[in-house]
């Protein structure tokens, strides 16, 4: 591509604490074959208290493409908004702190294809399957691929070239769609991108996803961390319901009865036995269904993994639907204001 031809990117990646991955993630980008005067790297911080400022700063100073900005509120939300407000290119990606990218013309993709296609949105899959990932990472990897942890309305892991609908995977806009579309809501510390692609799809924006944009991100490394990220994702699920009730699929229900679902009928077998059957049902199922995606997985890929994926699964199902409940009642009890979408 040209030099004169290629449009301005902007790369924004909104961090906090990641002083392990920073410097391989803006290295990958440095390495791209795209112009070096049509890039700028955007480094939205959030109070990081490791080396990440120092690691970056210290980037910056040999590369006038990376810039190193402040973001005071912390939240991933209000990053993503500093770094598109001080955005200079026509089309601005966004790349978390943690990614590993493995081709050298993803850029050079994103721009040929919003140009060939004629269209403002891209969307593309962001798998888990980094190198030297440890067999619980690539069991978390596995698990997330599959429709019994991650649900059948996502595209993150699309794995051919389609248009999409972009509410699960838009990651790259023209600059155009912030002005017609507006910001991310910063009342959203997780699955802001969520909220904030689904409003550019209710404008009326189609997206593209392909192979060619595809990243990949560290999945985390023991089952606590799998269950405070799920968590995470659960409270964020949460605030989109409330802001836009005709969004959440049917398959992000699922959670929210487990953790709610048992509970009440433990309460229901033990006042009313009657239905003591209907709770050995409904666990049977979970733990069926469980198991047998546990074993499919395990039969195609390896059984070291059988071990593993069930307790994966269950922290994948209960974080989210803990932090889905756990938000639900700091509402009703004043914990935190009770606001439309908030």
């Amino acid at each position: 591509m040209e030099n004169e031809n290629s449009p301005r990117q902007t790369i924004v990646i909104p961090i906090r604490n990641e002083g392990k991955f920073i410097a391989s993630t803006i290295g990958f980008i440095q390495s791209q074959d795209y112009p070096k005067d049509k890039l700028e790297i955007i480094i939205v911080d959030g109070d990081s208290d490791d080396r990440t400022v120092e690691i970056v700063s210290d980037m910056a100073k040999s590369d006038p493409c990376l810039k190193v900005l402040h973001n005071p509120k912390r939240l991933s939300s209000a990053a993503r908004n500093i770094g598109v407000r001080a955005a200079t290119g026509e089309i601005i990606t966004f790349i978390d702190g943690h990614t590993y990218i493995d081709n050298p013309s993803l850029l050079k993709n994103i721009a040929s294809a919003m140009k060939k296609k004629n269209i403002s949105v891209l969307s593309r899959p962001q798998f888990l399957e980094t190198p030297d990932n440890t067999v619980f990472q690539r069991a978390v990897a596995l698990a997330r691929r599959s429709i019994f942890g991650h649900g059948l309305d996502s595209t993150i892991y699309l794995a051919r070239d389609d248009y999409v609908d972009p509410t699960s995977s838009g990651a790259t806009y023209r600059k155009e769609v912030f002005e017609k579309v507006g910001y991310f809501d910063e009342r959203f510390d997780a699955a802001e991108d969520w909220e904030f692609n689904y409003r550019v799809h209710l404008a009326g924006y189609r997206s593209f996803s392909s192979l060619g944009f595809a990243v990949y991100y560290y999945p985390r490394t023991n089952l606590r961390g799998l269950f405070h990220q799920m968590k995470r994702y659960g409270i964020g699920r949460f605030r989109f319901f409330r802001k836009h009730r005709a969004g959440l699929a049917s398959g992000a229900l699922f959670p929210i009865f487990l953790v709610l679902g048992f509970p009440f009928l433990c309460a229901l077998s033990i006042l009313f036995p009657i239905f003591f059957p209907l709770l050995v049902l409904s666990a049977g199922l979970y733990v069926a269904a469980n198991l047998a995606f546990s074993l499919l997985i395990a039969i195609r890929r390896g059984w070291k993994y059988i071990k593993i994926l069930p307790f994966i699964f269950l922290a994948i199902h209960w974080g989210l639907g803990w932090g889905f409940v756990s938000e639900l009642l700091n509402r009703l009890f004043g914990k935190r204001p009770w606001t439309d979408g908030g």
